[in-house]
């Protein structure tokens, strides 16, 4: 069964696109005669009920709402909600025999007769922790008791307590929360999508098959068969000839047959071999491209016998000039989604996204925006939250944070700034008081995102408090938005910035600091207009990178804030597009003024203008403003004080004045416009200066109106004598010249103001609408476009040549791609997703895409251009596994409309002469284990099955992942440890924090967990902080995380020492850890130890894959166990133990009483990858040592599984490795024959190492108290991330790791004897070896199982003892019980894999 009914509903409800309100209303508030779900007390088949579902959500889903929620029904997405709540409940725990149950306040009962009397106290005790969006019934009222109800959505006594709790909610006495909760769950599994199988081909150099195989085993049958064989159809000539039915059947076994005997392909047949299969699928019809090129990369071994099409003009593209325009490397992969880049490992992509500023001169994709993690993109809104389509504009920023667009968002709320108006009365102050509390509460990015959540076209306070309620459903909402609220932090400030930036009527916005005009404002232009900002941008920065003037040192923001153009504050009307200017060319004078033309008259006020500067320089100053105003009036003077303010900062500016008188002139009433006149006439620039600021001044005007004589109002320094004789005689010619100026010129009324810069008119202009900060805008502008005219020429040779660059890219993409592209159209019209991608057919990206791109092609109406990104001259082969990628757009069903035990990744018709091996490549965030197949999953030799080759998998866990710092120091506290449980179990799992960015990681399930400090001296010498990513406020330190999705989780938690531990060390003294298990991430235990570890244990870490090195390794521990009197405890890596093993590993530990640990750890993503099992398992024998194991763990030994001990291993852990955190055994010298093949002798190794020794890693004692002090684990890390990126080096990554850190982790070179391998060590050492290793032999390649039997006599005796006890664990395994198999496993939902 694929999935539960009771899943399936939940899972709608939760996909559901509507509003929290209608969830309630249409997914919970049904009876059972409802003609919303009405099947629910039916017995129908799955199928149909599925189908009926989907109708019903179609009254609320568009069609493409409902094939999206296919697809998320398919992959499962909503399934770990399900079970987050289902978790919850457990942790209450339900009353007994009760189907449904309400918690109230600590308080449960399953009787809803009982409901009024535990509301009566409520209050009286805790209010219950609610998590973020929760399934809350809308409410009026948040301050009353919450009731949880814990029920199966549609039955009666859902419905029961539904009704009653519902009517509660409406008379304002309870909040009503719901959680899913099942009585009895089923225990069938459920079965996910979304990840890739690979069957990759094994080496057989040496044989690693086991002879003892379990054949015949009938598990799960493939109905159906492979239509295309070698180019043939065979579906469609069965069609076409009925009657050779069984002719056709036999030569379709040919070609399967003669497809299977796979030769290695020449180096001459492997060059091309890309674009041979870029050829094949562009020459296929197009609605078989994609099929085509899925067939090809994930059946690539055995495709590329027969699959190979002459191409002789296809390598002859110049893809060379391809990459060097895109930047696209041959063979890179990239896939766009409407332009947005998707990335096809499903990683965060902010993770991914570079810093450095060259990224920029890689040309992208036409349309694509680089991302890079550098704050080159700016958009600031002005809004007023309660004007009309404010909301257009903050679902607008949503389209851009939602798609990962690099664009760094900001908004300015403009309110009503009367402290008398609280946010019960005004959306706009109750929505900055919201954002302000979860910001608090949360962060910024959540503050945002809940401001999104607000619906509706127009802002209100229902709307706010709705968010409030579904979100924070403990908040006190009174306080937040009422008259006393704490959260009114920089509610004037919007309006105060608003009014100094000059900007015009709202909505605005700032791009980069730059307006956008009222047209580029229009909510349905604006994202267009957004990106183009983007875009053009994108060239500036461009240009300053490869000019130098941008480098990696600096800050994107202040480079934009030092460039020349930057102004405080912005005016439109001097930014305006439209702009009249004053022609002067004339040679007329003052005597014929009235009779003069425009022109002429503008010609003779310039002559004759006088001006002020900054100093007194015969210089020619760029910038000329002249003041137009009522001098004699306040606003004129205002006007007059804010240009000489902006003069004392200028460089380029000169400023001349005209007056505008308002009424009749007489000299009465121009007395202060004269005497400006008679300043400018006769003083120096110095002089001049004081006295305008002086007579600007409001207290210097009105001593003058009230008869101060003028004289009394002159400066020091002022030629006394020459300004009054001017100021007498001046008379009121000249202004009645400038008021005609105005009037007949500048089209000005008497009294009305403007500024003139280098001839252009700025004006009418109100009162207080130019400011100190425009003249500076002004100033800026003019400058800058005086300087621009100068430029006209270069601006029309670079537009040339842009126009040049861009005609000849376009026809080299056509040219590149005319035979290179497979185009698909979308239906016509209908909305459609444009999609390009781009992929070598010939490469694990090509293995995935294909599929994605047909599960697409199914879910939404798709235009696909997909280009052919191919390789030249290939020297190896480029795919080695087969591969399937398994996702689904829908679920399917098959016989009797029952669902299918899929969706499965099924392997058709695969060669019987190689040996392989399969993989799992599972997402980040998944932690996956075989629980059921009998054959070796890691040597499959289809030759050696007589029937299907099946397994099972099972999604164990999930990951929860973090970074932790010490916010005194900065740097991640080493050894530090959490701790992760539940309500009722605390500490289920922990783990320790590693230096290497502070990396910890944690194994969960759907549900609710509680990070904390472990008990000990972590949680003595440390206290949490601060925390980012998880679900509780921020200043708690019990850190709870809500894992709700498949998606990955990533914490980043602050701690910091406690004020009288500052000197402490964690690692500086023993380990003093509370008693209790030891049960992480990195150590999981199905036979939990009770005890702490003591130093008498031999602690054994070893690791195995394939059922003969599982074999070898139970002999080995047999053989450790037989020569010892030493307690020992046997440590695992699981990750790649078989169902096998796992389920014989208890009855051994009770057979030959020892205990063991199954450890386990998933590959930090941030750590460079391994593809190959093999090196992946090398990888884990020495990476993570730091990690694998507990603090109290002081010492533990690694034996290889193929070893054979002789000796007592006691000895060997009691060696003094002085002062070295391991100790390894060198190799062998004695075998003179096999010099030829001892590498460290010469080359790299020999200079490397000079004097030293080459160690083998097959056995190595490890001091991990000594290890962990020194960070040695880290710092292999370190080497290892270097070395790695060269695929040339670490060939054996276990062993040349710690030799290649020799000089800075001294390895301890332990006795000869401990290691004999007769590869490397001759005959007469072996009579002491104390362990024999059972290494290949370059020289022989000798089958490693032949080999057991002729070296070590023994082997065969543990041997058949160990195979005796598997056959009486085989003849009992009916009577096992799946909790006996499991041991103490936490059960919780699984999926299955196959």
């Amino acid at each position: 069964m694929a999935f539960r009914r009771h899943t399936l509903i939940l899972e709608i409800c939760r996909a559901g696109t509507w509003n929290l309100s209608h969830t309630f209303t249409k997914c919970y508030s049904f009876r059972p005669n409802t003609k919303i779900f009405p099947v629910l007390f039916l017995t129908d088949s799955e199928h149909s009920y599925y189908n009926l579902i989907l109708k019903k959500a179609g009254q609320f889903l568009s069609n493409l709402q409902i094939n999206l929620l296919k697809f998320a029904l398919s992959i499962r997405a909503y399934s770990p909600t399900v079970q987050m709540f289902q978790q919850i409940a457990a942790d209450e725990p339900p009353p007994e025999g009760c189907s449904a149950f309400v918690v109230i306040h600590e308080k449960r009962t399953c009787k809803t007769n009982e409901i009024k009397k535990l509301l009566k106290k409520a209050a009286e005790r805790p209010r219950p922790y609610l998590f973020k969006k929760e399934h809350k019934f809308p409410a009026l009222n948040e301050n009353v008791p919450v009731v949880i109800l814990y029920a199966e959505i549609g039955t009666k006594d859902f419905v029961k307590f539904h009704t009653v709790l519902s009517e509660k909610v409406q008379k304002e006495e309870i909040v009503y929360i719901f959680r899913h909760y099942v009585q009895k769950p089923s225990s069938r599994k459920m079965y996910l999508s979304g990840y890739g199988v690979e069957l990759a081909i094994k080496s057989t150099e040496y044989k690693a098959v086991d002879d003892i195989q379990i054949k015949g085993i009938f598990l799960f049958s493939v109905d159906g068969e492979a239509g295309e064989v070698q180019g043939f159809l065979f579906d469609k000539l069965k069609q076409m000839y009925p009657d050779l039915k069984d002719n056709l059947r036999e030569f379709r076994k040919h070609l399967i047959e003669s497809t299977n005997n796979l030769e290695p392909l020449k180096v001459w047949e492997l060059q091309d071999l890309s674009f041979q299969a870029a050829s094949q699928i562009i020459s296929t019809p197009v609605y078989s491209a994609l099929k085509v090129m899925k067939d090809i990369a994930q059946n690539f071994p055995i495709r590329a016998r027969y699959d190979k099409i002459k191409t002789s003009n296809f390598s002859t593209f110049p893809f060379k000039h391809f990459h060097e325009i895109l930047g696209i490397q041959p063979g890179e992969a990239r896939l766009f989604l409407n332009g947005l880049p998707i990335d096809l490992d499903f990683h965060d992509p902010f993770s991914k996204w570079p810093t450095s500023f060259q990224e920029l001169l890689k040309q992208t994709f036409p349309g694509v925006i680089p991302q890079i993690r550098r704050n080159l993109y700016n958009l600031v809104l002005f809004i007023d939250p309660v004007q009309e389509h404010a909301a257009d504009f903050v679902k607008l920023t949503e389209l851009f944070y939602h798609h990962n667009i690099p664009l760094r968002i900001g908004f300015v709320f403009i309110l009503n700034t009367n402290e008398e108006i609280d946010g019960n009365e005004d959306a706009g102050v109750a929505l900055l008081r919201a954002f302000n509390y979860i910001a608090e509460e949360s962060d910024t990015s959540q503050a945002f995102i809940s401001m999104i959540n607000v619906n509706g076209e127009v802002f209100t306070v229902n709307h706010v408090r709705n968010v409030l309620r579904s979100e924070f459903p403990h908040a006190d909402i009174q306080s937040i938005l009422g008259v006393d609220s704490e959260y009114d932090e920089k509610r004037k400030a919007g309006a105060t910035f608003y009014k100094k930036t000059g900007l015009g009527p709202l909505p605005q916005a700032l791009f980069n600091g730059v307006p956008f005009n009222g047209e580029e404002m229009a909510a349905a232009e604006l994202e267009t207009v957004i990106l183009q900002r983007i875009t053009d941008a994108m060239g500036f920065f461009q240009r300053a990178v490869f000019m130098g003037l941008l480098n990696d040192h600096m800050d994107a923001v202040d480079f934009l804030m030092d460039q020349h153009n930057v102004v405080s504050r912005i005016n439109p009307i001097i930014l305006g597009t439209k702009r009249r200017y004053i022609n002067f060319i004339s040679m007329s004078d003052f005597s014929t003024f009235s009779f003069l033309d425009s022109q002429d008259k503008s010609a003779v006020i310039s002559q004759n203008m006088k001006y002020l500067t900054k100093k007194d320089e015969d210089v020619i100053y760029a910038v000329t403003i002249w003041i137009i105003a009522d001098f004699d009036k306040p606003a004129g003077r205002y006007l007059l004080s804010k240009a000489l303010k902006h003069l004392k900062t200028s460089s380029h500016m000169r400023l001349g004045i005209v007056n505008n008188p308002m009424s009749k002139i007489t000299e009465d009433n121009t007395a202060v416009a004269r005497a400006i006149l008679t300043a400018f006439l006769t003083q120096k620039n110095s002089s001049l200066k004081s006295f305008l600021s002086k007579i600007a001044k409001e207290e210097t005007a009105k001593a003058l109106a009230t008869g101060t004589k003028i004289n009394k109002l002159l400066v020091p320094g002022m030629d006394d004598s020459t300004f009054e004789k001017k100021y007498n005689t001046l008379g009121v010619d000249i202004i009645q010249t400038h008021q005609m100026f105005c009037q007949e010129v500048l089209k000005l009324l008497p009294g009305q103001m403007a500024v003139i810069s280098n001839g252009r008119v700025l004006g009418p202009l109100d009162e207080n609408e130019f400011y100190t900060e425009d003249f500076h805008l002004l100033e800026t502008i003019t400058f800058s476009t005086s300087a621009e005219k100068i430029k006209e020429l270069r601006k029309l040779v670079d537009c040339y040549f842009h126009k040049f660059n861009l005609e000849f890219f376009i026809s080299l993409m056509f040219y590149i791609f005319f035979n290179s592209i497979v185009k698909i159209d979308p239906q016509q019209n209908e909305p459609f997703y444009d999609v390009i991608a781009i992929v070598d057919p010939l490469t694990r990206e090509a293995q995935k895409m294909a599929h994605l791109l047909i599960v697409l092609g199914d879910i939404v109406n798709m235009k696909l251009r997909l280009f052919m990104n191919s390789r030249s001259k290939l020297s190896e082969v480029p795919l080695k596994s087969f591969y399937r990628f398994v996702l689904e757009p829908e679920l399917t069903s098959g016989a009797n409309n029952l669902f299918p035990s899929g969706p499965v990744a099924k392997f058709l018709e695969m060669p019987e002469t190689l040996l392989l091996t399969l993989n799992m490549i599972t997402p980040e965030s998944w932690l996956v284990e075989a629980v059921n197949s009998s054959y070796d999953l890691d040597n499959i030799h289809l030759q050696d099955v007589s029937r299907i080759v099946t397994a099972e998998y099972e999604l164990e866990y999930l990951l929860l992942e973090g970074h932790c710092f010490d916010v005194t120091t900065g740097q991640p506290p080493r050894g530090l440890q959490f701790t992760l449980g539940m309500k009722n179990n605390p500490v289920m799992f922990d783990t320790t924090v590693m230096a290497n960015l502070g990396y910890f990681q944690l194994k969960a399930n759907p549900g609710a967990w509680t990070l904390r400090l472990r008990k000990g001296k972590s949680e003595d010498i440390y206290h949490i902080f601060g925390h980012e990513g998880a679900d509780s406020p921020v200043h708690l330190e019990d850190v709870v995380v809500v894992l709700n999705n498949f998606r990955s989780r990533i914490l980043k938690v602050k701690v910091q020492k406690k004020p009288d531990k500052i000197d402490e060390d964690l690692l500086s003294v023993e380990v003093t850890e509370e008693k209790g298990a030891w049960e992480s991430i990195t150590s999981f235990s199905d036979l939990q130890t009770e005890e702490k570890e003591k130093k008498n244990v031999l602690n054994i870490f070893s690791v195995a894959s394939g059922h003969l090195y599982e074999r070898f390794l139970r002999i080995m521990m047999l053989s450790v166990l037989r020569h010892t009197k030493t307690p020992v405890k046997f440590w695992f890596l699981k990750n790649y133990l078989s169902p096998t093993f796992k389920e014989v590993i208890p009855h051994m530990a009770k057979e030959y009483g020892f205990q063991y640990e199954l450890v386990q750890y998933k590959w930090p993503r941030w750590l460079h990858q391994q593809t190959e099992k093999q090196r992946i398992i090398w990888g884990y024998k020495i990476l993570f040592l730091d990690v694998l194991f507990p603090l109290a763990v002081y010492k533990i030994i690694f034996v290889d599984a193929d070893q054979i001990v002789r000796s007592d291993l006691k000895e060997l852990r009691d060696i003094d490795l002085n002062g070295a955190p391991y100790g390894y055994v060198p190799f062998c010298d004695s075998r003179t024959e096999m010099d030829g093949y001892r590498f460290w002798k010469s080359g790299y190794w020999a200079s490397h190492l000079g004097r030293r020794k080459y160690h083998i890693s097959a056995l190595y004692v490890v001091d991990l108290k000594k290890f962990r002090k020194i960070a040695a684990g880290d710092k292999l890390r370190g080497q290892y991330q270097a070395l790695s990126q060269d695929p040339n080096s670490l060939s054996n990554l276990d062993q040349d790791l710690p030799n290649n850190m020799i000089h800075q982790l001294a390895i301890k070179s332990l006795p000869q004897e401990w290691l004999w391998c007769e590869t490397w060590c001759n005959d007469e050492s072996k009579e002491k070896a104390k362990i024999i290793d059972l290494c290949n032999n370059p020289k022989t390649k000798e089958p490693k199982l032949k080999a057991a039997l002729r070296i070590v006599p023994e082997w065969v005796q543990y041997d058949s003892e160990i195979r005796k006890l598997i056959k009486q664990i085989e003849k009992g395994k009916k009577n096992l019980t799946q909790s006996s198999r499991k041991g103490k496993r936490i059960s919780f939902f699984t999926c299955m894999f196959i």
